[in-house]
């Protein structure tokens, strides 16, 4: 399948700023009557609170890296919080982190130099990167509520680009990514309700992710994942088992085994 654009970049970084807003607001309106306490099986040891605490402090704190647009790896991501004091202030502390985001994304370029950790050294990869950790999140919690989790296919799919794109730079804080090596060996990731397609190629220094171009030679790759964009999302991220009925994997076991014990995030 050709596209003109590489698969799941579609979406642009208004998009990603405009669905920070509504990605928290979904995460604030599932926490309504929630009790804080309660465990979240996306993130063992976290409460509802340390999530909530997280999301918001990762807002905050890409806010103020996009705020300065700063040219080198910061010395230190300590930044002002301003946590709540009162425990029924959650809610309106991270309502309140997604408006300091927006308030930096008013006054910043997306197409503005900076450094990132990832492959994207423009502001527009923190809204990108901001937008995913909130989403990801916002489904932490509803599924920690009991509730199924509804993901936008296209920010799905985006998201699907975003980690795979940003994993082979991920190996100062996911260390284990260093493994992600070989002799040519390939992974194809292809969500079932977008146009979203992916080849993976293992190298010996390393691996990156190729956007799929219509080439059929691409298509036969050694292993391959497929699911809807939202099942491959939380797939990746470790939210749903590649043994889920919603996923199927096809070829080497092995190859599937070693990629997904080593690509935590």
């Amino acid at each position: 399948m050709h596209s003109s654009h590489p698969a799941g970049r579609a979406v642009g970084p208004a998009g990603h700023r405009a669905a920070v807003a509504t990605e928290t607001a979904a995460f604030v309106a599932a926490l309504n009557g929630a009790d804080l306490s309660a465990p979240v099986p996306g993130c063992p040891d976290w409460t509802l609170r340390d999530l909530v605490k997280h999301t918001g402090s990762v807002q905050r704190m890409f806010s103020v890296l996009l705020r300065r647009l700063v040219q080198e790896p910061p010395r230190s991501r300590e930044v002002e919080l301003h946590l709540p004091t009162a425990e029924d202030g959650w809610t309106d502390w991270l309502s309140a982190s997604a408006a300091e985001a927006a308030d930096a994304f008013a006054g910043t370029d997306p197409d503005a130099p900076m450094w990132a950790w990832g492959a994207d050294q423009h502001a527009r990869f923190w809204m990108r990167r901001m937008l995913f950790e909130t989403l990801v999140h916002r489904t932490d919690a509803e599924r920690a509520l009991g509730r199924r989790p509804v993901i936008d296919p296209a920010l799905a799919t985006d998201g699907v680009d975003e980690f795979l794109t940003n994993l082979p730079y991920a190996t100062f804080f996911a260390p284990h990514v260093a493994r992600l090596r070989g002799e040519g060996e390939t992974l194809r990731f292809r969500c079932t309700d977008t146009d979203g397609d992916w080849l993976v190629r293992l190298r010996p220094d390393g691996f990156a992710a190729e956007p799929r171009t219509g080439d059929a030679a691409a298509a036969s790759a050694d292993a391959g994942v497929q699911g809807t964009a939202a099942d491959l999302l939380l797939l990746l991220y470790g939210r749903l088992d590649r043994a889920a009925d919603t996923v199927e994997t096809t070829g080497d076991e092995e190859l599937l085994t070693r990629w997904f014990a080593n690509s935590a995030f």
